[in-house]
């Protein structure tokens, strides 16, 4: 008598198959019965609340906060110049070698920067001066620097 060709390997295969199948469809059949609110718009939405978190539920329009576009500064805020009159300050650092310094401004105290080209005589850390602000690339930078008299 011949053997079967249908072999243990065989049989297992094909019951994998029908199995996953029948899973595929039931899975299809589920999702088609079961309506999900995530298929509407509304499911779909997602709203922040006044504190940044996302939520599902839209906020309050009576907390709502109304901006003018006018008011609205995209960028750097123009910078007001400083008046055109000398200040006061101590010199708090110099450096010889390479040709700058800072001071600190006896009112403000602030501390702006000066480079050798911009002073009038020769000054050292400690000395009182007198002395114009300019606004640099990299912020306050005084010019004309003197030694207070």
């Amino acid at each position: 008598m011949a053997k079967s060709k249908e072999t243990f390997n065989k049989k297992d295969k094909e019951q994998r198959k029908q199995r996953h199948k029948q899973d595929k469809l039931r899975k299809k059949e589920e999702r088609k019965s079961s309506k999900r609110d995530g298929n509407s718009l509304d499911g779909m939405m997602a709203y922040l609340d006044e504190n940044g978190n996302i939520t599902d539920v839209p906020s309050d329009p009576r907390i709502k906060k109304v901006y003018k576009q006018e008011e609205i500064q995209i960028g750097v805020p123009q910078q007001v110049d400083e008046p055109d009159e000398f200040r006061f300050g101590t010199v708090s650092f110099c450096n010889d070698a390479k040709g700058f310094g800072f001071i600190n401004d006896d009112t403000t105290r602030e501390r702006v920067f000066f480079h050798y080209n911009d002073i009038m005589e020769e000054i050292h850390e400690t000395d009182k001066v007198q002395y114009r602000i300019t606004r640099g690339p990299r912020g306050l930078s005084a010019i004309m620097v003197t030694k207070k008299r």
